[in-house]
């Protein structure tokens, strides 16, 4: 039902509506989008590369979650937005397949392609609330400030070297200047339940990273046990990491942008998932690195670059996840943070051990996280697995 005095538009939707098929299709891009950020740190798990790694995440990331916040205001079902959907995704695509160009003479290619996936969901934005003069006024404030960092992003990929890395940062901090200051507008008038099944389903995107990479090593070894040992761990590690994401956190997070209206609804959004996923995600790639290299060698010692990627990715999904809970709810996942303490210290510091034994110390140290979790739910024991903070 229409609210009172707000404009009925064909293209601005006017309920909580599913995750639509065009979507799906648009985010399957980024599939190999994540595969090929992946790659970028295949030279070496060190500064240079995963900087790299980062800098060129944000970009995908940035343009994707723009679209989660246009899509979510858009009617998705009518035909004039799911082909300009259709067309973002052709764009998109070859922005994903010049990921690796973006560091060499031709990074020009990886910043053209992302400005117009871009500047298409920005123009899908303004299209979809033009009748809305409160959203579009969020919009337009927000889209003015995100030109300069689509001037900053493709200004680094003509001029290379050092000032591509210079002005790639800036963009992230001018993106996150849009974000800050649009965030605070009360207009947005968000949809929670599609906002969180686009973030949800973007966290599943990456998890299936991983599964593809144990898959393909399966596939051509089978015979061998070790490998499949090690792969067997891989699969049973990301089974729990979705279980932490999506047993209860996904649900936590929703409501609490449910129970959210106007500027604090956006402010929420905002920072938990646009934001905040951000790092998460991240650590679900550097994690996908790790399990790569696990199983590239299964039957030796995990070398020093794959064990610190296992423990630092681990450690950024789970205090991650913490993060978006304690902006959420305003409760501190304490015994949470101490076992993600302790499991990425033994990930580290434990050498010696074949690769099979440093992921199994992985796989207790998530099934600790997932026993608690089960301990805590609805289902459990009535205890708060969180402490308030003001």
């Amino acid at each position: 039902m229409n609210s009172p005095g707000k404009p009925v538009s064909r293209f601005l939707t006017q309920t909580d509506q599913p995750v639509s098929f065009a979507e799906l299709f648009f985010d399957l891009v980024f599939v190999y989008a994540i595969t090929q950020v992946v790659q970028l740190m295949h030279s070496g798990f060190d500064g240079l590369h995963v900087l790299r790694a980062v800098l060129v995440f944000w970009l995908v990331w940035w343009g994707w979650t723009q679209y989660s916040w246009a899509l979510n205001a858009a009617n998705t079902h009518n035909r004039a937005i799911q082909i300009s959907i259709l067309v973002a995704t052709a764009i998109a695509f070859f922005m994903a397949v010049s990921v690796p160009l973006a560091f060499d003479e031709s990074a020009i290619w990886f910043s053209l392609a992302y400005v117009l996936v871009r500047g298409i969901g920005l123009y899908i934005y303004l299209w979809v609330t033009w009748p809305d003069p409160g959203m579009r006024r969020a919009v337009k404030s927000f889209a003015a400030l995100s030109v300069l960092g689509l001037c900053s992003a493709i200004a680094g990929g003509m001029i290379g070297g050092i000032w591509q890395y210079v002005l790639w940062l800036l963009t992230i901090l001018l993106d996150m200047l849009a974000a800050g200051i649009g965030g605070n507008n009360d207009a947005w008038n968000l949809h929670p339940r599609h906002f969180s099944e686009r973030h949800g389903l973007f966290v599943i995107i990456a998890l299936g990273e991983t599964l593809i990479i144990a898959a393909s090593a399966a596939t051509e070894e089978f015979s061998d046990a070790y490998l499949l040992l090690v792969t067997s761990l891989c699969v049973a590690m990301t089974c729990c990491l979705w279980w932490i994401y999506f047993y209860r956190a996904k649900e936590k997070l929703e409501h609490a942008m449910e129970s959210k209206t106007g500027a604090e609804q956006s402010k929420l959004g905002r920072d938990v998932y646009s934001l905040l996923h951000f790092p998460l995600i991240c650590g679900l790639i550097i994690y996908a690195y790790a399990i790569e290299e696990s199983i590239t060698h299964p039957h030796v010692e995990m070398h020093i670059a794959a064990r610190t990627a296992l423990a630092v990715g681990l450690f950024i999904y789970s205090t991650g996840l913490v993060l978006t809970q304690w902006r959420a709810t305003g409760k501190v996942l304490v015994m949470r943070l101490v076992i993600t303490v302790v499991l990425s210290t033994c990930i580290y510091f434990i050498q010696g051990v074949q690769t099979f034994v440093t992921l199994s110390i992985a796989l207790t140290g998530l099934l600790a996280i997932c026993i608690m979790d089960e301990i805590n739910s609805p289902f459990g024991r009535s205890s708060e697995e969180g402490i308030e903070i003001e």
